[in-house]
C-alpha cells in the first residue's frame, strides 16, 4: 500500500508543493511547527533514510539545501533546523524548520547518564564500524 507521502507525490493527495526534482518532492508540513515547515521527501519510498540508494540520499540532501536557502530568503528567519526523526511515516523524510532562535527547536532534555557513558559508546560505535 502507498504511503501518505507517495499519495502526495502522485497528487492524489493535494499539499503545498514547493520544490520538485526527479528524485524529490518537497511541500509544506500541514501541521507545522514554524511558519514555512517543509518536508524533503524522495520519490521513491523507503521507510528509513539511511536505507535510501546512493543517488536517492544524495538528492534529498541536495534538494534540502535548496529549499532551505528559499525559505530563509522567504521567511527571514535566522537560520532552517533540520530534524529527521523518521517514525511519524514509513517514507524517508527530512523536516526543514525555519526558526529565529534556540527556543524555537524541540530539542530533547540532556540524557546524565548518556553523558556519563561518553567513552563506553565511543568505543562501541569505533567497533561496529569495523
Amino acid at each position: 500500500m502507498a504511503s501518505l507521502f507517495t499519495k502526495i507525490i502522485s497528487g492524489e493527495i493535494p499539499s503545498h508543493r514547493v520544490y520538485e526534482d526527479e528524485h524529490t518532492f518537497a511541500f509544506l508540513d500541514i501541521n507545522p511547527r514554524q511558519e514555512g515547515h517543509t518536508l524533503v521527501v524522495p520519490k521513491r519510498e523507503v521507510g528509513y533514510l539511511f536505507d535510501l540508494p546512493s543517488e536517492d540520499y544524495e538528492a534529498v540532501w541536495a534538494a534540502a539545501h535548496t529549499v532551505a536557502t528559499a525559505l530563509k530568503a522567504a521567511t527571514g528567519c535566522a537560520r532552517v533546523v533540520v530534524l529527521v526523526v523518521g517514525y511519524e511515516i514509513a517514507h524517508a523524510h527530512v523536516h526543514l524548520i525555519p526558526t529565529r532562535s534556540l527556543g524555537d527547536v524541540p530539542f530533547p532534555p540532556i540524557d546524565a547518564a548518556a553523558a556519563a557513558r561518553l567513552e563506553e559508546t565511543a568505543v562501541r560505535v569505533r567497533t561496529a564500524m569495523g
